[in-house]
């Protein structure tokens, strides 16, 4: 979704131009079949992509994340790969887009980075097999799972969902891509922090695939359009450096995922009121 004389539209990505398809509703571009082939048929006004200013490409009702899903991820954080993916919720309310700030609140000490990709449900599922689910991934993007340690990991009894889901934890973007001939299993995965590359990896290295993932989680879950599940991240985590290196005033932090492109969020710290 971008912004353009205070209208939020849907558009489409084309080289560095984008092509206004119309306004966005308020769950923005929910990817099911007909709302590709609509997209691919949209003949709006285009924009220059640096003149427009940018949202999340989605406002999911729901976004599950995986935790400990790389197998590097997993030895760097001193844990045995898990029997059954690691699952755990972040507020739909922490969702940002493409070069709008991520604020790390007062009490948060210790901000972290985690890129990973992001498969966004385009048609129902409940039970799905991995047919079903393969056909029910619409899009894939990148995510930056933000993560606020002291609250994840100091707290009693780990505020996980707290830590992941304070404001503007979950940039998303730039877009969406559509996923239906794309190998979910082969995709690049890197994450840049002011310049220094700090994660690098493929989504081949999973412990879960996208698709088992959907399986799993529609055990009980009805997978809806929209939904969002952040697959998890790779090794390259700050909290896991020597000494530990957490996200500061002026930092950039670029997600790149195959085919997505990069998101881009600039870091602030939130000041005393």
């Amino acid at each position: 979704m971008f912004a353009v004389d205070g209208s939020r539209r849907v558009g489409r990505l084309e080289g560095d131009t984008v092509v206004d398809a119309g306004p966005a509703s308020e769950r923005g571009f929910i990817p099911t079949t007909e709302a590709w082939n609509q997209l691919r048929s949209a003949d709006g006004p285009n924009y220059p992509f640096d003149n427009v200013a940018l949202d999340a490409p989605v406002r999911p009702a729901k976004i599950l994340a995986i935790g400990i899903n790389y197998r590097d991820h997993a030895a760097e954080s001193n844990n045995e790969e898990p029997e059954e993916p690691v699952v755990f919720a972040k507020f739909p309310s922490s969702v940002i887009g493409h070069g709008q700030t991520i604020i790390v609140p007062q009490e948060e000490t210790r901000p972290d980075w985690e890129g990973e990709m992001g498969i966004v449900i385009g048609r129902s599922a409940y039970r799905a097999n991995a047919a079903s689910a393969r056909t029910a991934i619409g899009a894939i993007t990148a995510v930056n799972d933000v993560s606020g340690r002291r609250a994840q990991l100091e707290t009693p009894l780990k505020q996980f969902t707290l830590g992941k889901s304070f404001d503007t934890f979950t940039p998303m973007g730039p877009c969406l891509v559509d996923s239906t001939d794309i190998d979910l299993d082969d995709l690049e995965v890197t994450t840049v922090v002011s310049g220094v590359r700090k994660q690098h990896s493929s989504t081949s290295k999973m412990i879960y695939s996208a698709v088992e993932l959907v399986e799993y989680l529609s055990r009980g879950v009805t997978l809806e359009p929209g939904d969002v599940i952040a697959t998890g991240t790779p090794a390259g985590v700050g909290n896991r450096e020597s000494p530990p290196r957490y996200l500061r005033e002026g930092d950039i932090v670029e997600v790149s995922v195959s085919h997505v492109g990069t998101l881009r969020n600039a870091v602030k710290m939130e000041s005393e009121s």
